[in-house]
């Protein structure tokens, strides 16, 4: 399956990366859900963490550079963690701000989407945001997502106090909105 989307394709990793990845993890506008305030990622962490990869075939979160194809520049990162095998998966992502508003996010998000329930079969695709930050719910809301959950006054940020905000999608409710892709999982 290849991970390309209209304007955008995710790919693995590469060393070259660390230094953009560390300045869109150390900014406040592009962290809009951090438990790590303030900001302190360096490059020495980034590339601590890429050269203590290991392979396997039962991974648990896969993380993909989003990058534009016309050009190949660096747009940013999306992930899948806490991925629970045929079950479930939490989706994260942080685009570069110049590419905010340009479809870049979402483009990536529906072939990250994809990706989760077409090939690694979730029933479940999550995310977690904070009620300040109605641009990325209402980016979620786009590709399907619903409002599962809400933390009332859980999250401190910039002076403020927000909602930790729980959004999924649901595997059938991903079907329906994709009539072109046959689900090939049983139902439960």
């Amino acid at each position: 399956m290849s991970l390309e989307g209209t304007i955008i394709r995710l790919r693995e990793e590469r060393l070259q990366d660390m230094p953009l990845l560390v300045e869109l993890r150390n900014d406040l506008e592009t962290q809009a859900w951090s438990k790590t305030l303030p900001p302190d990622y360096t490059e020495e962490m980034y590339l601590k963490r890429f050269n203590e990869r290991e392979f396997s075939f039962d991974r648990n979160e896969g993380r993909f550079i989003i990058e534009i194809k016309e050009t190949g520049e660096f747009a940013g990162i999306i992930m899948y963690s806490w991925l629970n095998p045929r079950w479930s998966a939490v989706l994260g992502i942080m685009v570069v701000k110049k590419y905010w508003g340009k479809n870049i996010a979402l483009d990536a998000q529906n072939v990250m989407l994809k990706f989760v329930f077409h090939e690694l079969g979730v029933r479940v695709a999550r995310l977690f945001t904070h009620s300040g930050n109605q641009a990325a719910i209402k980016l979620a809301q786009k590709s399907g997502f619903q409002i599962a959950a809400q933390q009332r006054e859980a999250i401190f940020k910039n002076g403020a106090v927000y909602d930790n905000v729980i959004m999924d999608l649901l595997r059938e409710e991903y079907y329906a909105l994709h009539p072109e892709l046959t689900d090939g999982l049983p139902g439960l």
